[in-house]
């Protein structure tokens, strides 16, 4: 038997984006269902790293990067690296990576990126006072730090182009990283982004923005939604045993977003980067701010109660089980910094929804705005979760958004 249920407005993912986007809609008196097979804020908006990265204006594909490609994906222990069994079905969103990767479309995909991410920090500051997590809310910036001196000089350009984009950074002298963070190996400097902010519990946060969510009216349903119909009078959602209606529906649901948006009339190159963490049980981790050492690709977060070792790329689709050697590469990464760690307390692997120009998928569908995108952020989901949620309720309302969204629209890839 079909169980039919209806909403003004349906959205299909609850992940972070999906969860602020259905928070915001509510608040503006709209009925809302929330779609997902899991609870709500599990995946990798509950594994991210915590951080709110105002700095993170470079998108993955760069000059700097295509130069090492060939190196970085076929090197085991590159932080950039391709399950060599997914390469067929990688070789085209790849070409695209490439072709995004040379200087002129990596400037214009940091300058989209960077318009995105203006508003972040104050976005999570006034979200947080929404949903009472203001107390996880850590205010100590962040930190890119160099093992080589040539990694640091290398770094002033970086940090004077990231300047030009708006992000307030500080080249740091071994000696004064040494200050802020003794326990770390010595260093051969750092950057530090002084206005970034991060979360000490990023799952909890996603946990109170869902039970702010609930408050607001919406209705969490657990189901995966496995297609689209458009009707004279809105969308039908398929689900097992079940259609849901809603005058508009919203795709939010990250890496699992590609066949719903083919679904939906439109094509979207989007692949999956598969991060991974490991954590640690203490009462007081080693840093006292999320640290990325560059080098490594991964960052060494303070989370309440435990050190996270969050991060590398690895490209290799939804299917395959979780990879023992990446696991293996953070545990001795972190030992790299931290010697006297003993066996991890945990591991963990989620899915990122990975675009081939770092920027995400908003916007209305070109087959009709009765169906709006919004996922494909990134390394910065948790990032824009609150900014890509006033946009998507300002389309909604027939409101021009804050922000022109024309670099992030589906359109693009048509």
């Amino acid at each position: 038997m079909i169980q039919h249920l209806s909403s003004d407005t349906v959205i299909i993912g609850g992940g972070v984006v999906g969860l602020t986007i259905a928070l915001t809609v509510a608040s503006r008196h709209r009925s809302v269902i929330l779609l997902d097979p899991e609870e709500p804020g599990l995946g990798a908006s509950y594994g991210n790293a915590g951080t709110i990265a105002d700095y993170a204006v470079l998108p993955v594909g760069t000059p700097a990067v295509l130069k090492q490609l060939p190196s970085l994906m076929f090197d085991r222990n590159s932080p950039l690296s391709v399950r060599h069994m997914a390469l067929p079905s990688l070789a085209p969103w790849l070409l695209r990576f490439l072709r995004q990767s040379l200087p002129g479309p990596a400037r214009r995909n940091a300058e989209a990126i960077a318009t995105l991410l203006r508003s972040a920090t104050k976005s999570w500051e006034d979200l947080a006072v929404e949903v009472g997590g203001t107390g996880l809310l850590n205010r100590n910036g962040c930190l890119y730090a160099y093992e080589s001196r040539d990694a640091f000089r290398a770094a002033e350009a970086d940090m004077a182009f990231r300047r030009t984009l708006g992000v307030t950074a500080e080249l740091l002298p071994a000696a004064r990283l040494a200050e802020m963070e003794p326990a770390l190996p010595p260093m051969a400097g750092a950057a530090w982004f002084p206005e970034a902010v991060f979360l000490s519990d990023p799952g909890r946060m996603v946990a109170l923005v869902a039970e702010a969510a609930r408050r607001a009216g919406v209705r969490i349903v657990r189901a995966a939604a496995t297609g689209l119909e458009r009707r004279v009078d809105g969308v039908v959602v398929s689900a097992r045993a079940m259609q849901i209606h809603g005058r508009r529906v919203v795709i939010a649901a990250g890496a699992r977003s590609k066949a719903l948006a083919l679904s939906s009339g439109d094509r979207v190159p989007l692949d999956t980067e598969r991060g991974y963490h490991v954590e640690w049980d203490m009462a007081q981790p080693p840093v006292s701010r999320p640290t990325c050492p560059t080098s490594r690709g991964f960052y060494l977060c303070p989370m309440a109660g435990r050190l996270r070792v969050a991060g590398t790329v690895e490209l290799g689709g939804l299917t395959a089980p979780p990879s023992p050697h990446r696991i293996a590469r953070l545990v001795a990464g972190a030992r790299a910094m931290f010697p006297d760690l003993p066996e991890p307390s945990r591991s963990w692997m989620g899915f990122r929804p990975s675009m081939p120009d770092s920027l995400p998928v908003i916007g209305p569908s070109t087959a009709g705005g009765e169906i709006l995108h919004a996922y494909g952020h990134g390394h910065i989901g948790l990032t824009l979760a609150p900014i890509t949620a006033r946009i998507v309720a300002d389309l909604l309302d027939a409101k021009a958004p804050e922000v022109d969204i024309t670099p992030y629209l589906p359109a693009r890839f048509a």
